[in-house]
């Protein structure tokens, strides 16, 4: 044989030999995580998750595969995000908030969305029920209900205030349904609540000068990534305006008064085995929505001392943590 046939059929005998190699190798699963706001805001979060796929017996790069995108605020992103992700191969999309799974839906209807911490499926119309959801989303969320939380601690800091305000993200589409559910939360502790929707960071100013005008006492504002990744920022107009606040667990570090919500990061770690088990070919209408276990309340003593507030021993006695 001479020397270029022969090595013309080794090449081809290698070809052939990849390519069944290649087409026998199982195929690695990809899972998409998305998150409308920073890549820094959930990074303790995205540990969580990766934490309960190692429990379960996942190792990524060896059989699974995560790929991240971030809108970073941006709620327009999120629909080329998701195009992206499924573009790349995610079979699952995991996610949180009520904008990011209207836009993954909207986009990608036949994926699977996980959440990991949106708000009540039912009242938004994604699940039937808890309990049998339907459809491609599950996960765990949190009730409507939840909503009186941070109301009910305004009140106790401020016992004689009857006005405290509410910032919402106004690219949210369960706008209306939560201020339903807002009004309803004020109605049953006789309080008032002025609503200010913004679209980002750069109207956070105006938001807080126009609370201020209408005789806010305090303020909350509702679970978004649009906040949650400039706590800091929130804070510190807080505390110029002289309001107690009330936010999400990060919210005491960044220098907010109250931080009162669910523990996010273990329910991120909890929402891979939903993961797991649709991977393994349950349908994701089949697995039962989940609710947080608990909820945990926070402290900061050094700006209740800058905002001269005393914090109520019905606070100080359930905290879960004080920060100095």
């Amino acid at each position: 044989m001479k020397r270029r046939a022969f090595i013309t059929l080794i090449a081809g005998a290698a070809a052939v030999w990849s390519s069944r190699a290649r087409t026998q190798q199982p195929t690695v699963p990809t899972i998409g995580w998305l998150h409308l706001g920073t890549e820094l805001s959930v990074r303790r979060v995205l540990e969580g998750f990766r934490s309960g796929l190692a429990d379960l017996g996942y190792t990524e790069g060896k059989n699974i595969r995560v790929l991240q995108r971030y809108a970073d605020g941006n709620a327009a992103r999120l629909s080329a995000l998701t195009g992206e992700l499924v573009s790349l191969g995610a079979s699952i999309i995991v996610t949180y908030h009520t904008t990011a799974i209207r836009a993954v839906h909207d986009a990608a209807p036949n994926v699977p969305i996980v959440s990991w911490g949106a708000g009540d499926p039912i009242m938004m119309g994604w699940a039937q029920s808890l309990a049998r959801p339907g459809g491609m989303i599950t996960g765990l969320f949190i009730l409507s209900s939840n909503i009186i939380k941070p109301f009910e601690v305004l009140k106790e800091l401020r016992p004689q205030a009857n006005t405290f305000g509410f910032l919402m993200n106004a690219s949210n589409p369960g706008n209306p349904r939560w201020k339903r559910v807002v009004d309803d939360a004020a109605g049953a502790l006789g309080i008032k609540v002025e609503i200010i929707e913004v679209k980002g960071p750069s109207e956070f100013a105006d938001a807080f000068s126009r609370m201020k005008s209408v005789g806010v006492e305090g303020v909350a504002y509702s679970g978004d990534p649009v906040f949650s990744s400039n706590l800091a920022a929130i804070a510190e107009l807080a505390r110029l305006h002289k309001f107690p606040s009330v936010g999400d667990p990060g919210f005491v570090s960044a220098g907010g008064l109250i931080a009162i919500g669910p523990n996010l990061v273990g329910m991120a770690k909890r929402s891979a085995s939903f993961v797991d088990q649709i991977l393994k070919g349950t349908a994701p209408g089949d697995l039962p929505a989940e609710l947080p276990a608990d909820f945990k309340l926070f402290v900061n003593l050094k700006t209740a001392k800058e905002l001269g507030i005393t914090i109520p021993a019905t606070i100080s006695a359930r905290a879960d943590g004080v920060f100095e």
